[in-house]
């Protein structure tokens, strides 16, 4: 199938490791010039010669260190993107999720900084990128979250309430966007064999996902023919979610 993003521009933010980088390399094998980001120098330099050597039909990368939970880095990251490669087509939202933790035994900040982290990011990067957006012949957003939104994790309050608070914003906004040629939508990764998996205990006999192939699904997600597919929230779980 022709994804139709040879040539086109993507910012895709913590994506130095994990289901971020796979997302990345996704986009960079279909040719898409990219800017990755991620907190740590040596994790963005090392990701940034991998996808280097992943580059296909005239792709290209750039990297920028950055912490994109930091409220001032969302407008940044997209102008240096405009910047370099003379546009923006594709947004990729995402971020490192927040510590385990039950409901009840969460505290004030703890939430406060999942909500910064895992909602209010995503917000601004979208609010920065979509003027940008708005002058191609077509645009996509795609926001990393989670199967939460389908089905709380019991153990991942954090994570829990911020997701499900960001696709709410998100299917709001998706309906605002839908006539100017600019789809968003949610890719939602149950466990795949990624660091964070390993930080949280691992998949307890689960079945793991393979980030490769979730980062597929989010190229999938920019391309020109999802065109039609808005406001909907993509689970990539393997059958984990059992909510309707």
């Amino acid at each position: 199938m022709e994804l139709g993003l040879h040539g086109r521009v993507a910012l895709v933010t913590a994506s130095s490791r994990g289901l971020g980088f796979a997302s990345a390399a996704a986009l960079v094998e279909e040719g898409t010039r990219v800017l990755i980001c991620g907190r740590s120098k040596d994790s963005v330099e090392a990701a940034h010669g991998e996808l280097q050597s992943r580059a296909r039909h005239g792709a290209e990368v750039a990297a920028v260190v950055a912490d994109v939970t930091e409220p001032r880095a969302p407008a940044r990251l997209v102008q240096e993107t405009v910047e370099r490669f003379g546009g923006l087509d594709i947004l990729v939202a995402n971020a490192g999720g927040p510590p385990a933790g039950r409901a009840l035994e969460v505290d004030d900040a703890a939430m406060e900084a999942a909500i910064g982290a895992n909602l209010l990011t995503s917000v601004r990067l979208a609010r920065a990128a979509v003027p940008h957006l708005r002058v191609r012949d077509w645009a996509r957003i795609c926001f990393i979250a989670s199967y939460s939104v389908q089905q709380p994790v019991p153990t991942l309050a954090l994570s829990n309430t911020a997701r499900v608070g960001l696709w709410a914003w998100a299917k709001t906004a998706a309906s605002d966007l839908a006539g100017e040629g600019i789809s968003l939508n949610l890719a939602c990764p149950g466990p795949h064999a990624t660091e964070r998996m390993t930080e949280l205990g691992g998949g307890g006999g689960v079945r793991m996902g393979d980030p490769a192939d979730f980062g597929k699904v989010v190229a999938f997600l920019c391309s020109e023919p999802a065109g039609f597919v808005n406001g909907a929230a993509i689970v990539v779980d393997g059958g984990a979610t059992l909510a309707l």
